[in-house]
């Protein structure tokens, strides 16, 4: 995106936008993470490191359109959430860089159930103790 202005031109590379886009989908309650899409079939959840991963973006010089990939948390309403996220990432896309949002695309791409994490987790630390 550029803007030409009196003193010169302003850009904002693509990959400003998914990151704004990505952390503004996270910050949802309801969102367990951003999916990297589904490469064969599984569906990779992502922490925050990778905040452009699940975010795909079109920007013109004056629009944008969004398309997530997001894991929601087991329990929530997956409508409400998606709106939710809809809502926030518009915001924050257009205060934050002066772009037009014409398009958020919310693809649910999994839930993510805390039982399964605990229990991972757990497996893990008996593991450990166990090598010990």
């Amino acid at each position: 995106m550029t803007k030409e202005q009196e003193l010169g031109a302003i850009k904002i590379a693509n990959e400003v936008v998914s990151i704004i886009a990505g952390l503004a989908a996270t910050e949802v309650e309801g969102v367990a993470g951003m999916s990297g899409g589904i490469a064969g079939g599984i569906a990779e959840m992502l922490g925050r490191k990778n905040l452009t991963k699940g975010v795909k973006v079109e920007v013109g010089e004056k629009e944008s359109a969004v398309d997530l990939f997001v894991i929601i948390d087991y329990g929530y309403s997956i409508p409400d959430v998606a709106w939710k996220i809809q809502d926030n990432v518009k915001q924050a896309i257009e205060s934050m860089t002066g772009l037009s949002v014409v398009e958020i695309n919310v693809h649910v791409q999994g839930v993510h159930f805390a039982d399964e994490e605990e229990e991972e987790v757990g497996e893990e630390e008996n593991q450990e103790k166990r090598v010990k």
